[in-house]
């Protein structure tokens, strides 16, 4: 397996290389955003773990420029904000995973190891389950030939539930990448958003592709 790390800051690529290293990778270290995106264009890796502030272009930018290129590597993003709005962005951009600094080693190995048991991917820019559609970068949801207008929330809610169709997503997980790590309210928020989005992406449509998994959470249908 043959990581590449793109960090700056010299003590934590230092630290990242060594600790995968010790592990059984084979790792390259890079610096900018320039150097991650020829040596991945260049280079078969089996993941990227991808700091988002680093030298122009940024993290978020390096990744939407090597899906641009059909580099379908697993990229684990890190950033130094835990904000909602950097998580999507990154979503957004192509990131298959998010790590918010400051991170404990063993969850970033535990997410290097998961997404390097995946296969890559092609993941086009727009989601689409049957017929409904949702583009991250214009932040645009359709039904057919009808846009829908969704709150950020929902927007994030609906991105999530699509990214993976016909998967049941427990609560705890959607909270956990749609409210981020810090929320501290009840699971029942989950609920109520999957109201407002039935309400809006299904009930005027006469469709019922969010589907409540009964004690495990909610499902994308993508056959109703």
């Amino acid at each position: 397996m043959r990581i590449l790390v793109v960090e700056d800051d010299p003590a934590m690529s230092t630290m990242l290389t060594r600790s995968l290293r010790r592990q059984g990778y084979a790792v390259d270290p890079a610096g900018t955003g320039t150097d991650a995106v020829w040596a991945i264009v260049e280079t078969e890796y089996d993941l990227v773990i991808l700091d988002a502030m680093i030298p122009a272009p940024d993290g978020f930018e390096v990744c939407r420029q090597i899906r641009e290129q059909n580099r379908w590597v697993p990229v684990l993003m890190l950033t130094a904000r835990s904000g909602m709005p950097d998580k999507v962005r990154g979503l957004d951009a192509g990131a298959d995973d998010y790590l918010t600094k400051p991170f404990a080693l063993d969850e970033l190995l535990a997410r290097a190891r998961a997404l390097t048991r995946r296969e890559p991917l092609h993941r086009p820019a727009a989601l689409t389950v049957g017929d409904l559609v949702l583009d991250p970068a214009t932040r645009t949801v359709r039904r057919g030939d009808s846009r829908i207008a969704l709150s950020p929330k929902e927007f994030a809610l609906l991105h999530e539930l699509m990214r993976r169709p016909g998967e049941t997503l427990s609560r705890s997980h959607l909270i956990e990448h749609v409210w981020d790590f810090a929320y501290d309210g009840g699971s029942n928020v989950v609920d109520v958003y999957v109201r407002y989005l039935r309400d809006k992406v299904d009930r005027p449509y006469d469709r019922d592709t969010i589907r409540t998994v009964r004690g495990a959470g909610y499902r994308l249908d993508p056959d109703a």
